[in-house]
């Protein structure tokens, strides 16, 4: 049987794991049972700072400690990172100091929590930023894997992870394969490669197994680093495979999706269809029943690798 896991715990065993260096620190805005930071706070009370319920805040003190040569992690839910874009522009990435944001309950697949609190354009906005390292890894192995990686980058960074449980896709073993900045091919394929990112890549899987009981070879990509993105790996899935797909449980404009159209415009073009969220707020359910509700369920995805196929 399968293992399931949540992302959020993957961040949460990371910060233990990192605890060995002294110059990281942790910073919490009311939410570290959630983001599963009160791990570190629990063993490290003198190296976390609570900033109450205060993103802002979280972010510019942060800045002011990774100026002074601390490594920062700092993490809310997704939702309200964005309540702190102004800080995480001007205080963090402009003078680009290596400030780590992890936003955890994104996208819809949060479920019951409802659109106010589904974050459904996070990934979008700190891509905009220059200098912001942007990520959405599919399970608590990589999780925890890019997030010991960025105490080690000089870069400032975004990380969404989830609430809900989803299928563990690495074993421990292929955590030395994942690197930030270059996607895992988890499936190979030759007719259409489905590049996907976060709790997209299992349903991703189910996608290409169901291709594959009707002939069609898919290749299933983890997109985890949207920002910067793995050039190199899109040019080769378009040479062998000829047509894509993304999947991502965030708006269809500006996330993964964009990403990619973004590098083929300026490289080397093959039809592409993007299953997202269609622009448009998410709503109150269970988190399978929202994957449904969007269209961005594996039988969607399915549909979009045939499109795809048919625009070769």
């Amino acid at each position: 049987m399968t293992r399931m896991a949540a992302t959020r715990d993957g961040y949460g065993q990371a910060l233990l794991d990192l605890a060995d260096n002294p110059k990281v620190v942790v910073l919490e805005a009311d939410l570290g049972k959630s983001t599963k930071s009160l791990h570190f706070r629990k063993a490290h009370p003198e190296r976390t700072v609570s900033c109450g319920i205060g993103e802002q805040n979280m972010l510019l003190v942060g800045a002011g400690m990774a100026a002074s040569g601390y490594i920062p992690f700092a993490s809310t839910f997704a939702i309200f990172t964005e309540r702190a874009f102004e800080q995480m522009r001007n205080g963090v990435a402009r003078p680009n100091l290596a400030v780590h944001l992890c936003g955890s309950h994104g996208g819809t697949h949060t479920g019951t929590d409802g659109s106010s609190a589904q974050s459904i354009e996070d990934l979008a906005v700190f891509r905009t930023l220059p200098n912001v390292v942007v990520m959405h890894p599919c399970d608590d192995v990589s999780t925890r894997a890019l997030t010991m990686q960025l105490a080690d980058t000089n870069s400032p960074s975004y990380m969404r992870t989830a609430r809900n449980k989803t299928p563990v896709m690495y074993d421990d073993a292929a955590e030395g394969t994942i690197q930030i900045g270059k996607g895992v091919q988890l499936k190979d394929g030759t007719d259409v490669a489905i590049i996907a990112c976060g709790v997209m890549v299992s349903e991703s899987i189910k996608a290409a197994e169901a291709l594959a009981a009707e002939g069609v070879s898919a290749a299933v990509i983890d997109m985890h680093t949207l920002k910067p993105l793995d050039g190199d790996l899109i040019d080769s899935l378009v040479s062998r495979c000829g047509a894509l797909v993304t999947a991502e449980d965030h708006n269809v404009i500006g996330g993964l999706g964009s990403a990619v159209a973004e590098h083929l415009v300026a490289n080397t073009f093959a039809p592409l269809e993007m299953v997202g969220v269609p622009d448009r707020f998410g709503e109150s359910g269970q988190a399978d029943e929202m994957l449904e509700v969007m269209n961005i369920s594996s039988p969607y995805i399915a549909v979009a690798a045939r499109k795809a196929i048919s625009r070769k």
